[in-house]
């Protein structure tokens, strides 16, 4: 699946998401929630992340924050060796690992599925957060 297959699942399939582009990255966030991110998709290294080797032709990498028993699951020995420019794989963000992210360069196939079903669950981690703030905003 395409860079853009992802984009129309996000855009016909999760209302209130705002994109965003900037330095070789797109960013989706919940509404006007500008924080953390419910996915992005790396385009291209930059001088602060080239682990993936995003510089190879087509290759791009989804990043998605689930809940913490989801990754856990996904992830249950940390030790284990991870090669970050392996295509097809889920592996824990080269960076953003602590706060619960994963990574994974074009997904095809049950992956695919499985990368669409993550970006649902952090979907719905952004609007809870995002309903919690708007509460806790009207109370004050």
């Amino acid at each position: 699946m395409s860079v853009h297959q992802i984009e129309q699942y996000i855009s016909s399939n999760l209302p209130n998401v705002t994109r965003m582009e900037h330095g070789g990255y797109i960013f989706y966030f919940y509404a006007s929630e500008q924080a953390l991110p419910v996915a992005t998709i790396a385009l291209s290294d930059n001088e602060y992340d080239n682990i993936s080797g995003l510089s190879r032709e087509g290759v791009y990498r989804v990043n998605i924050g689930i809940r913490k028993d989801t990754f856990t699951a996904l992830f249950p020995d940390p030790d284990e060796e991870k090669d970050y420019t392996a295509l097809n794989r889920f592996l824990p963000h080269p960076h953003y690992a602590a706060q619960y992210y994963i990574c994974i360069l074009n997904p095809e196939g049950q992956q695919m599925t499985d990368t669409l079903q993550y970006i649902e669950e952090a979907y719905s981690i952004a609007k809870q957060r995002f309903e919690r703030k708007q509460a806790k905003n009207k109370d004050n």
